[in-house]
């Protein structure tokens, strides 16, 4: 394969893939093609990405599924940011816009003017999280999990470089290669507005310190949010992970059953549309052993008091639901040994979220609500009534506003 002719195109919910994926990993390829794309939750933050890969749009006028204002909204906000953008729409063509972008592999023929451009003079990047933190020449290392951090890079001459940084604590550019850069010369670096010195031209890393930026490594506190220990609470179903119900209170065989099919409904993945080759383990907490934590991700339902498997981890975690608090949902992520454990105490998370507007598709599975979360949520009777949510700070300590109304709400303890 020539990795700088790698395309990619999706339709629909995979015409949102492709500009997800495109816009978190935008040094992969030589060109998107995304055709009535349904875009997930925050993409449009990430519009700024493609400043260096070529996206061409499709879209049919008269879409009932996807709304044609979506690829129109994205075409105007991917040329504000000076993109190389495309947009083709089909007067009257409903949501098989397909048909005619892929047409006698008419889309393969607009990919093959396209090459991917490995060392781009200038790289600008946000990202919303450590898992997708890189791009070309470019890593973000300090960021807070949920707020996109940007950094903005550019040649403006060879071996000079000026660096515009948004909510970012520490970066490290890697430019061996670009024909810009001549790792024998002294490389001249502003930062947001500022000459740093660079002492250290084998480790080109940056931190933001009281005094400004240094040539110097950002470094995690022990603790902190970092890459496979940022949450939210979907990062828990995007790997390997087990549902897992209690049953140490000895519940009667009616309510047993309502638990374990609670479970199964979680572990159920496909759709009357949608049948996939994909078996999820369904647990009780008496058959989860030592070795199932760390091969993946636990979701776990019930509370300390109905599930053994919470209440060995119950002095580690920083949320529990009140035993009478029976009208109420609280979901958390939480790392545990190497992985995240996801707490489902009281009412499942997918209840009321057709209703609520978190899910758009009446036809998705209840795991896909789980990718509208943050780090937490708590609601009473359904997710029409969300009390709290938010995300657990660097230190996965709950925020002070957010800690003080799960509090108020009388139905959580919030731990020290």
């Amino acid at each position: 394969v020539d990795e700088d002719r790698v395309y990619l195109t999706g339709l629909s919910m995979g015409g949102g893939g492709a500009l997800w994926l495109g816009l978190t990993r935008p040094d992969v390829w030589a060109a998107i093609a995304a055709v009535c794309p349904s875009a997930p939750p925050g993409a449009g933050e990430l519009a700024p990405n493609a400043l260096n890969v070529p996206v061409r749009l499709y879209h049919g006028s008269a879409d009932p599924t996807v709304p044609v204002e979506s690829s129109r909204n994205w075409s105007k906000r991917l040329a504000a940011e000076g993109v190389r953008v495309e947009y083709v729409e089909y007067p009257g063509v409903r949501h098989n816009s397909w048909d005619l972008a892929y047409k006698d592999g008419a889309v393969f023929d607009w990919f093959q003017k396209h090459r991917r451009n490995v060392f781009p003079e200038r790289v600008r990047f946000t990202a919303l999280s450590h898992r997708y933190n890189s791009a070309y020449w470019v890593r973000l290392d300090g960021l807070t999990p949920g707020i996109p951090a940007a950094i903005d890079a550019r040649f403006t001459a060879p071996n000079r470089l000026e660096i515009l940084t948004t909510a970012l604590d520490g970066f490290t550019l890697s430019p061996a290669g670009h024909p810009s850069y001549d790792a024998a010369r002294p490389l001249a670096v502003r930062i947001d507005g500022a000459a740093v010195a660079v002492r250290n031209p084998a480790v080109l890393s940056f931190s933001r310190s009281d005094k400004g930026w240094l040539n110097a490594a950002h470094a995690h506190p022990p603790g902190h949010k970092q890459a496979g220990a940022e949450g939210p609470i979907g990062a828990a179903a995007s790997a390997r992970h087990a549902y897992v119900y209690g049953t140490a209170d000895n519940p009667p065989a009616a309510e047993l059953e309502r638990r374990r099919k609670d479970a199964a409904t979680a572990a159920e993945w496909s759709t009357s549309r949608s049948r996939l080759s994909l078996t999820l383990r369904v647990l009780a907490d008496t058959e989860v052993r030592e070795g199932d934590l760390s091969a993946g991700h636990l979701v776990l339902f019930g509370t300390k008091e109905t599930n053994a498997v919470i209440r060995r981890l119950a002095a580690r975690l920083p949320l529990e639901l009140h035993a009478g608090a029976a009208d109420y949902g609280l979901v958390f992520v939480y790392p545990a040994d190497g992985r995240y454990v996801v707490v489902n105490s009281g009412l499942p998370f997918w209840t009321g979220a057709g209703y609520a507007g978190r899910v758009d598709k009446p036809y998705l599975p209840p795991h896909a609500v789980l990718n509208t979360f943050g780090d937490f949520i708590l609601f009473k009777g359904s997710l029409e009534n969300v009390l709290v949510e938010g995300r657990f700070d660097n230190s996965w300590k709950l925020p002070p506003e957010a800690a003080a109304r799960l509090k108020a709400s009388g139905a959580v303890e919030v731990k020290p």
